[in-house]
């Protein structure tokens, strides 16, 4: 199909049925993520699978960081602000329940207070994912793109314990 007439289908469609287009494919994104990773553990064992993951994961958010800073014209070096709207329009936050806190021009926290994965993972009786190290590359490397002065401190993530309050939480902070 040709750029334009893609374009045009989509230009025609009301708001509500272009967000509801954009959910379905951060839930087709986020099916795929979890079958791939599915079809790699089952193949060569978890900590394989969580170690493509974590290359995979690192090289994606800054792919992510840089075209959500294109679209929305976002300042390079914007620092905690910046990126607190950057994470914003990651296709996680259509799909999770997330929260700030602690809120300066120097520091924030985040948590994934909802999270599909984990919650997959339970009605499946299957234990918690130790995303953690993926986690790490994940966060660290989309507020690297946004600010390179930001830096990631994991605060709490699976396998860590956790609260039912959120599934994992993480600071970002600038010196």
């Amino acid at each position: 199909m040709e750029k334009e007439t893609l374009n045009a289908d989509f230009q025609n469609l009301s708001k509500e049925e272009l967000l509801g287009l954009l959910e379905d494919a951060s839930l087709n994104w986020l099916a795929h993520d979890g079958l791939w990773f599915q079809a790699v553990e089952e193949n060569f064992g978890i900590e394989n699978a969580s170690l493509c993951n974590q290359k995979a994961i690192a090289k994606y958010s800054r792919i992510e960081a840089k075209r959500i800073m294109k679209r929305l014209q976002l300042p390079n070096d914007g620092g905690i602000p910046t990126l607190m709207k950057a994470l914003k329009f990651r296709m996680y936050h259509l799909i999770n329940k997330q929260e700030f806190l602690d809120v300066s021009e120097k520091k924030c926290v985040f948590r994934m207070v909802t999270c599909r994965v984990q919650d997959a993972r339970r009605k499946k009786g299957l234990p918690d994912y130790p995303c953690k190290p993926v986690g790490m590359e994940e966060y660290s490397n989309f507020a690297k793109t946004i600010d390179n002065r930001i830096k990631t401190r994991c605060i709490g993530c699976p396998p860590d314990k956790h609260t039912e309050d959120y599934w994992c939480s993480w600071e970002f902070y600038m010196d």
